[in-house]
Order: structure tokens, then C-alpha cells, then sequence
């Protein structure tokens, strides 16, 4: 694996010079958090984890967005964790977007570097250290995994965004592609987490409204971005999170690529009660 070009904060704190003035807004469709907001004060811990701290993006919350939570952990030298995951009903995506780090999973060692992508499915037996001399921030998304009858819950797998080519879609001539991870049509799982990219200059030329929520952490480059009724400006570092049927499309604004995580929920009825 190689590095990316992939953003990923560093903490630390503004100036008492600097404007209060920022991009940062929360609705009740849709919030922006701008990576100028992803400060030491910020910060969270979690039990038994080592020499780590994280920013948390979103939670679930009564009314808004409820299937998933989103982290961005880092994780020192010699820092990380036997017991990562307390809950045995949830499932996991790591990615990561900076360093390099070591995941171990029923055994098997996983050496993962800046693009490295693993799945982790409800009750896996895992563990992560840093074994390298700089940090290593990743990606943590988390959801209680929704069982059905007759289908087993996926298996671990560990690759890496370099290692999946994009799906273009159709019509765009390869403007508009999806690196997916996982085959759309294995209905074992119950959530997709992708990487988009849009060359400069594509767009999304609707307004996609679903019943899918959403994280979307921007890895690289800068667009603006339709939420709702608004067109916001987001660039590298920026996360959109959004409720179900909130409307969504893009400019993709150059000179480079443009390209996000997205998390959505898939595969699975509405629940009724």
C-alpha cells in the first residue's frame, strides 16, 4: 500500500487573533463540520484504548441520523488496544488516512497503511496496535449490525483503496466513479462504506433524495455541496452528515480530484417499531 493524498487533522488550537466566524452549521437536515473545528478541545477517550484520542463526527441522535457513529482515532506510537470493541453486536469499518498501524483479527496480523480499508464484522475478535515511530489516525465507523434469518453476517476482510479499482457511473465517462468495497448485491451486509470521486468539474446533476443516512468525510479536494436547500463550500478535512431524504448533489470545484468517504445504511426493511 502506498501513501494518499488523504486529509486527516491534527489537533491543536486557533489563535485568540482569529475570527469566531466559521463554516461550521447544524440543521435539522443535514450538519457540516469543517475540519477547523477538529481541535484539542474536542477530543474524546475511550476505555481501554492506549495513547489514543479521537474525534467523534456523528452519533446516533433521536429525530436525526441513527444507524451509525464516525470517529477519526488517533493512535500514538506504541498506543492501541486488546479490547477495542465492547459491544458484540456491532460491526466496524476502519480506514485509514494517515501512518501505518498493525490489525490483528482471529490471529491472523494485518500490517495496514495510509488507504488500508478492513471490515470487521458483530463479534469479531480484533486488535489494533501502532508499531511504527509517528502516529496513525483512521477512521471508525461503527453500527449494530441487523440480523436476518438465514443470512450469515459477513466475514473480516482486509484491502485497500489502492487495491480496488473505481466503479464509473454509467454515462459519466469515468467523471463520477465508486471505489466499492463491498459487492452491492451481497445482502449480507447492511452497510456500505465507499470512497466517491469526481474529476474537476462533474457533478452530481440531481438532487438525490433517499432513505439512506449519511457520513461524508471529504479525503481530497474541494466542491460545493448541495444540503437541502443550501449550497455550502467543503474542502479536504470537512465532514457533511446527513438525515434520510435529506436532498444532496455537487459541483466538483478542482484542480483536482474530489473525492469523500461515504457511509450509508442499505439492505435491510424499514423498521416499523
Amino acid at each position: 500500500m502506498t501513501s494518499g493524498p488523504y486529509y486527516a487533522p491534527t489537533g491543536g488550537h486557533p489563535p485568540q487573533t482569529q475570527l469566531l466566524t466559521g463554516r461550521a452549521v447544524f440543521t435539522d437536515a443535514y450538519a457540516v463540520i469543517p475540519k477547523g473545528t477538529m481541535c484539542d478541545i474536542v477530543t474524546s477517550f475511550l476505555p481501554f484504548w492506549e495513547k489514543t484520542r479521537l474525534w467523534v463526527l456523528s452519533r446516533p441522535m433521536s429525530g436525526f441520523a441513527e444507524t451509525f457513529s464516525q470517529y477519526i482515532m488517533e493512535v500514538q506510537p506504541g498506543g492501541g488496544s486488546d479490547k477495542p470493541e465492547t459491544d458484540a453486536e456491532t460491526e466496524a469499518v476502519l480506514f485509514v488516512v494517515e501512518g501505518a498501524m498493525t490489525l490483528t483479527i482471529e490471529g491472523q496480523p494485518h500490517p495496514m497503511q495510509t488507504g488500508g480499508y478492513a471490515y470487521l464484522p458483530p463479534a469479531c475478535d480484533w486488535t489494533l496496535k501502532n508499531e511504527s515511530d509517528r502516529p496513525v489516525r483512521f477512521h471508525w465507523i461503527r453500527k449494530s449490525y441487523e440480523k436476518v434469518v438465514g443470512l450469515e453476517a459477513p466475514a473480516p476482510f482486509v484491502t485497500s483503496d489502492q487495491e480496488v479499482a473505481p466503479t464509473p457511473m454509467p454515462g459519466t465517462e469515468g467523471k463520477w466513479a465508486t471505489t466499492r468495497f463491498t459487492d452491492p448485491e451481497d445482502l449480507r451486509h447492511d452497510m456500505h462504506v465507499n470512497i466517491v470521486t469526481f474529476e474537476p468539474g462533474a457533478v452530481i446533476p440531481f438532487a438525490e433524495t433517499h432513505v439512506m443516512e449519511h457520513g461524508l468525510y471529504v479525503l481530497e479536494g474541494k466542491a460545493v455541496y448541495r444540503l437541502n436547500q443550501d449550497w455550502v463550500e467543503v474542502e479536504a478535512g470537512d465532514y457533511m452528515w446527513l438525515r434520510a431524504f435529506c436532498p444532496q448533489a455537487c459541483y466538483a470545484g478542482g484542480p483536482g480530484k474530489f473525492r469523500y468517504l461515504l457511509y450509508k445504511d442499505v439492505n435491510r426493511h424499514m423498521k416499523l417499531r
